[in-house]
């Protein structure tokens, strides 16, 4: 048995690091768990040199440095991080509540935030012949080192925000050729309407509606064949590498177990970010509620509710935020 926290904080991403941080201004102590080796959760496991324009205060900041400054303002609350580990089973006893993860440990606390974002992951495939052989063979799902891709041909398969984002932000330095099944994108209308202009100044390619049909290769991608959806044409194209970012398949995982309310894969919590299990809280990605927008925003506005609430909940006092200026921080300044 671990030492107990006030609050466990299931998930280490943007949300429960947010999470974290106004419990310590309430004066609570924190236990972040997460399965990831580092805090930051998707900021950094995923599109780290990714650009984020939608933080309140920051025209744009990389996700990694967004994640570093959420880690160094939580930082003088003394958070404890529990990494590579999964949340599995939550107890209760009279104390309170145990969480043991699938490292054996059982950590202790008097209430619990989830913060899992979308909760166990795993990138949506669409099925190419020699998809899942060349994965990490220049397949790709995600792009953590932009540099990597400096001078080659680059096959985009997807019609959202990633797929968008990234066909923008490589053209720079590679030759970009974005696929999409439909003709209308996902993404945001801005980032579409760049798009559509760099394609008119012949920056990068742009063809829909296409799907990827198959890539080849023997130790790394050679080349992928894309299908016409309409025509059944299909074209053959030379590449170095292949970003699929098609989305993600999400899971609850082992929260599905845990006696909460679901709706499809997530947790439904009222506007106090309550879940149906007293005293477990939950709030971000995973978290459902009429009018629930998801952005990140959002989320850092839904963290500092279960901070709160979650904090009135251990005291029996009234849940209310206080201001960092009338505060403080331990390290003596506001935050």
């Amino acid at each position: 048995m671990q030492t107990g926290t006030d609050l466990i904080v299931v998930g280490a991403g943007p949300t429960g690091l947010a999470v974290a941080f106004y419990a310590g201004m309430r004066g609570l102590t924190s236990r972040l768990v997460d399965p990831l080796s580092e805090p930051g959760g998707q900021l950094v496991a995923l599109y780290p040199e990714k650009y984020i324009y939608d933080v309140v205060g920051f025209p744009k900041i990389k996700a990694a440095d967004l994640a570093a400054r959420l880690v160094a303002q939580v930082a003088p609350f003394n958070p404890i991080y529990a990494l590579e580990e999964r949340a599995e089973q939550l107890d209760e006893d009279e104390e309170g509540f145990l969480l043991t993860t699938d490292r054996g440990h059982t950590y202790r606390a008097r209430a619990v935030v989830i913060a899992s974002g979308l909760g166990v992951f795993e990138p949506r495939r669409v099925g190419a012949e020699g998809e899942r052989e060349l994965e990490g063979k220049g397949l790709f799902y995600a792009v953590k080192h932009p540099e990597e891709f400096k001078g080659k041909e680059v096959l985009i398969v997807g019609g959202g925000d990633s797929a968008v984002d990234w066909a923008l932000m490589l053209k720079n330095i590679a030759r970009v050729t974005l696929i999409h099944r439909r003709k209308a994108f996902r993404a945001h209308e801005k980032s579409v309407r760049e798009l559509e202009e760099a394609a008119g100044r012949g920056e990068l390619k742009v063809k829909t509606p296409y799907v990827l049909k198959a890539v080849r290769g023997d130790d790394w991608v050679k080349e992928a064949e894309i299908e016409h959806v309409e025509t059944g044409e299909r074209e053959v194209l030379p590449v170095d590498a292949v970003l699929v970012l098609a989305g993600f398949l999400t899971k609850p995982g082992p929260l599905a177990n845990w006696g909460l309310e679901l709706e499809g894969n997530k947790i439904v919590v009222n506007t106090r970010m309550e879940t149906s299990r007293k005293g477990v809280f939950a709030a971000g990605d995973a978290v459902t509620y009429p009018g629930k927008l998801k952005l990140i925003q959002i989320n850092f506005g839904e963290a500092a509710t279960a901070a709160n609430y979650a904090a009135a909940y251990v005291t029996g006092e009234r849940a209310h935020p206080g201001h960092s200026s009338d505060r403080g921080t331990p390290a003596g300044k506001g935050a």
